[in-house]
């Protein structure tokens, strides 16, 4: 087989870009697997989610509480879990913005994306993060509506698309 001078000059191009490419895909790979290993990871075997977490957030604790809803359509109060992530620098003295995560059954969940839940004076609802073959999970009405410390950084952490569901038992 004969080669023209072009498709030769092409061979020896791909030949010379390949291993570049190569090497920079593999130093890619290394910068996400060593920034994975900088991550905090919060998991919750119960509900059946993680919440990737900034190094920052090294020692962070977990309080639970629940949320509340009045049910317009069947005039009950509907109760859920919430998971409160904490930033390890929260005092009572120096309160810090959580990262609130509000647990619905999926029939809940299907009651406030149709408006049924009324949550707060407004009608706002819950922004869905997520959700899984069990729950859905998501963000409380307003929850980062203040200028206090640590809003700026949760908000930001949300930006990353941090909170990943999985199959629970």
């Amino acid at each position: 087989m004969k080669f023209s001078l072009g498709m030769l000059a092409l061979l020896m191009t791909c030949v010379v870009i390949s291993p570049v490419f190569a090497g920079a895909q593999q130093a890619k790979q290394n910068s996400a697997a060593e920034s994975s290993t900088d991550a905090v990871v919060y998991r919750n075997t119960k509900y059946g989610f993680t919440f990737s977490l900034p190094k920052g957030w090294k020692g962070y604790t977990i309080v639970t509480d629940q949320w509340e809803a009045t049910d317009a359509q069947k005039g009950v109060v509907e109760r859920g879990p919430i998971v409160y992530i904490r930033h390890p620098d929260w005092t009572k003295e120096n309160p810090r913005q959580d990262i609130p995560i509000m647990v619905f059954t999926l029939s809940q969940w299907d009651s406030a994306e149709h408006g049924d839940f009324f949550m707060s004076g407004a009608p706002i609802r819950p922004s869905e993060l997520g959700r899984n073959r069990k729950y859905a999970f998501a963000l409380p009405p307003r929850f980062d509506e203040t200028d206090g410390p640590g809003v700026r950084e949760v908000d930001e952490i949300l930006q990353h698309e941090p909170f990943h569901p999985y199959w629970s038992k």
